[in-house]
């Protein structure tokens, strides 16, 4: 079963990932993240989207 998705506020995704509140922003602009709009100054952003955007990284060695 999954879990259902968490809503917060783009402070509370900013504290998530330890980025500054602009940079959701942009990432909601982008569409990496999801996130909806409650009015005309109410805006909720899915916290489990947030942590699905990021990517692993690998690190190859030096020759690639």
């Amino acid at each position: 079963m999954t879990e259902p998705d968490r809503w917060g506020t783009m402070e509370d995704a900013a504290a998530e990932i330890k980025v500054d509140k602009a940079t959701i922003r942009r990432m909601i602009t982008r569409g990496e993240i999801e996130a909806k709009r409650f009015g005309p100054r109410l805006i909720r952003v899915n916290i489990s989207s947030l942590l699905r955007a990021g990517r692993d990284l690998q690190w190859r060695g030096p020759n690639g």
